[in-house]
């Protein structure tokens, strides 16, 4: 009996889930220039051939690796839109980002690496600027929470949350064994998301 499209279309996708896991395993730990398509479909356990009716190249993987790491942090943006207070809201960023890296602390340190690469390597760079740009929105979209918490000085309130959050979140991806978790959140929601709004 042939497969439905609906069938095709999911094993093409848990197909390409299953290459994109196998090459940011090897990304990690040989780099993006060292790791082969060859090294990825033998860790993918398919052939090269069939990894090339999925991509182009790494260059593709590593552009769809980088839009899905997008996608994840808008969504958690979107998320917290909804809700109705805006301490609420900065709740639900800390609580998302500290969980998100909690779970994947070398994922973190991968992009962490990626959007600090040097100007000069054409490759890679556009993906810097990618992250970077997302990044921003994510800042700015802070500031408009702590204006709307009454803040005197919303800017350098975000920076300083951003500060200290991205400050979480090295020390968890450096050390995800020994960072007492669940207080840091309590510690920095406590600081930053516990003022009473009018």
């Amino acid at each position: 009996m042939p497969r439905t499209p609906e069938e095709n279309d999911r094993i093409r996708q848990a197909s390409k889930e299953k290459i994109r896991a196998a090459a940011m395993e090897l990304f990690m730990k040989q780099g993006f220039y060292a790791t082969s398509i060859s090294d990825i479909a033998k860790k993918a356990g398919i052939s090269k051939g069939l990894l090339y009716n999925y991509y182009k190249g790494k260059e593709e993987l590593l552009s769809e690796m980088v839009e899905a790491r997008i996608r994840e942090v808008v969504k958690v943006m979107e998320e917290a839109v909804i809700l109705e207070k805006p301490n609420e809201q900065l709740k639900y960023i800390v609580n998302g980002a500290i969980d998100n890296i909690h779970k994947n602390p070398e994922v973190h340190r991968f992009y962490l690496h990626l959007q600090t690469q040097p100007e000069a390597d054409e490759e890679l760079i556009k993906y810097t600027h990618l992250l970077i740009g997302e990044n921003t929105r994510q800042f700015e979209f802070q500031c408009k929470i702590f204006e709307i918490m009454g803040e005197k000085e919303p800017r350098k309130r975000s920076l300083y949350f951003s500060s200290v959050l991205q400050g979480i979140m090295l020390m968890i991806s450096t050390y995800p064994q020994k960072f007492p978790i669940e207080e840091i959140k309590k510690q920095i929601i406590r600081e930053f998301c516990n003022k009473s709004i009018v």
